[in-house]
């Protein structure tokens, strides 16, 4: 590496190398190649075990054999229900790590409340009860992974911190309540507002709790207003730590969450206001790509906000050389006439290694960059290498007339026109692929009827189900035939036939002029009579 380095510089300083290096994307690391591992998901579950017995014997005395046995089979039902219900995130040591993390954090704060109250009076341990912030697993993980992974955690910091403060079943009840509240309200969030309004609704059920339990038990109003007052905040200051730490635990995880997709979606980022001056036909080719790829997202239940933003900045790589593409070349200009067709096809696929540098260097979301990497595939670039081929047979045959032999006309290398890939690996990416190629051949129909629309959809689909483009995104058949007929209604819509308006006759305008000017002149000449 540093021989590399040392040699770079040599030839730098004699003119024999560029001093400018392109960014590019990371390979594999020792994280993404740990992440299937399962010793490491062994390693990563024994720790939390010895960190949970810790737990159960900290500030405890006495038997504690029964606690412990509980509180492992508590956390072995919730790692099954993990593991059928949602496969892909029990598959991910980083999405477990994250489970775990934020569980045993929510279960270190109860603890450490409850020991701290406890050592006051009897009155002072009865504000434990809303106190404790129970839904700050809930709401984290419903955030992050989803409401489904969300109720699970709620079940699994509810039970277990019921037996690490040997409570009674009115701890266990008032957390799964405030619990499942905390998911439903955080299941839709899509501003940090949002978030806020959550805690605001898990406190006014921690309020309505201790105002019901209060008159049951006989309790003071002294004592129920601070009960109150303590569940009131304790869901409102968890939305707010929550809110606080969600941008560091995205970065740590690389997850990234509606909220933050939203504040991506602002089109006066920096990248894409320079594309609206540099390129302009390509940033509206971008825009109508996010439409067509937002309503196949919604036909088959994904993150549409993903994938228009993912469709914003797919082809940002363009802006360095935007004068090479179709979208921005005026009429009767183009400059791929005088180039070669392995030099155009050079600088077209060479637009995703420049799109990648630039999202790099403006720290993209790590799933913007593999939009930006993966939305061609490996696919060729067919117009190019048809105009090659085509002048290699040309060549062959003008060799024939000069007695040529063919074996002097170099072979077309059809790897010399791919793109790099590789291919779609998620949904979303696979439907900003289609809406891609969908948008720009509907640019070709002369004649845009909802038939040939929709006929050239279900081709585009073809040719990318044809040629494996589709194999790695995980989509089904049905996902494919629901998100094409989406995306050919969002066509239709958006080339649908205006109403002709009909000209005005000039001939007829002057009259009506001219009979207008000799109304108004006897008009005025009456006045003057009078």
């Amino acid at each position: 590496m540093f021989t590399d380095w040392f040699e770079r510089r040599r030839l730098v300083k004699k003119g024999l190398a560029c001093d400018k290096t392109r960014l590019v994307a990371p390979e594999e690391s020792l994280q993404g190649r740990l992440e299937g591992n399962w010793m490491t998901r062994l390693l990563i579950l024994g720790v939390f075990i010895v960190l949970l017995h810790l737990g159960v014997a900290w500030g405890s005395s006495g038997a504690m054999l029964e606690d412990q046995l509980l509180a492992f089979i508590v956390f072995l039902s919730g790692l099954m229900l993990l593991e059928l219900d949602s496969p892909e995130v029990w598959r991910s040591n980083s999405r477990l790590i994250l489970i775990l993390g934020a569980v045993w954090f929510n279960l270190v704060m109860v603890k450490d409340i409850y020991l701290v109250l406890s050592r006051h009076n009897q009155e002072w341990l009865t504000l434990f009860y809303f106190l404790s912030p129970c839904t700050f697993a809930p709401f984290l993980i419903t955030l992050l992974l989803g409401a489904r992974v969300g109720l699970i955690s709620v079940i699994q910091v509810s039970m277990l911190a019921s037996l690490l403060v040997h409570s009674e079943f009115r701890f266990l009840f008032l957390s799964l309540l405030s619990g499942f509240t905390a998911v439903y309200f955080t299941r839709n969030v899509r501003k940090r507002g949002d978030l806020i309004r959550a805690g605001v609704a898990v406190g006014a059920l921690n309020l309505l709790c201790a105002v019901i339990l209060g008159l049951i038990l006989h309790r003071p109003w002294e004592i129920l207003g601070w009960q109150g007052l303590c569940g009131i905040g304790a869901g409102l200051a968890t939305a707010l730590v929550v809110s606080a730490i969600l941008p560091l635990v995205e970065g740590a995880f690389q997850i990234t969450t509606t909220i933050s997709w939203i504040e991506l979606a602002d089109l006066n980022h920096p990248l894409l206001q320079q594309m609206t001056i540099e390129a302009p036909g390509t940033y509206h080719h971008s825009l109508i790509v996010a439409n067509i790829a937002e309503a196949g997202a919604k036909a088959i239940g994904l993150d549409a906000t993903a994938c228009r933003v993912m469709a914003y900045f797919h082809d940002i790589g363009k802006i360095i050389k935007p004068e090479y593409f179709t979208e921005n070349i005026p009429p009767g200009m183009n400059p791929h006439e005088s180039l070669s067709p392995s030099m155009s096809a050079l600088i077209i696929v060479a637009h995703v290694k420049e799109g990648i540098d630039l999202a790099i260097k403006y720290r993209l979301k790590k799933q913007v960059l593999d939009a930006i990497q993966q939305h061609h595939g490996d696919s060729i670039v067919s117009y190019f290498h048809q105009r090659a081929l085509q002048q290699a047979r040309d060549a062959r045959e003008g060799g024939k007339i000069m007695n040529m032999r063919e074996e002097d006309v170099p072979e077309v290398s059809e790897n010399s026109f791919r793109y790099p890939g590789p291919r779609p690996q998620t949904k979303e990416i696979a439907l900003v692929s289609l809406a891609d190629s969908v948008e720009a051949a509907s640019r070709s129909l002369e004649k845009p009827t909802p038939q040939r629309i929709e006929d050239l959809v279900n081709e585009i689909v073809a040719d990318k189900i044809a040629d494996h483009q589709l194999d790695e995104s995980h989509l089904t058949m049905n996902e494919i035939r629901a998100a094409a007929e989406a995306m050919a209604a969002t066509v239709k819509n958006m080339m649908h036939s205006r109403i002709s308006y009909a000209k005005k006759d000039k001939s007829s305008a002057s009259t009506v002029v001219q009979s207008t000017k000799r109304s108004a002149s006897a008009g005025s000449s009456a006045s003057a009579a009078a």
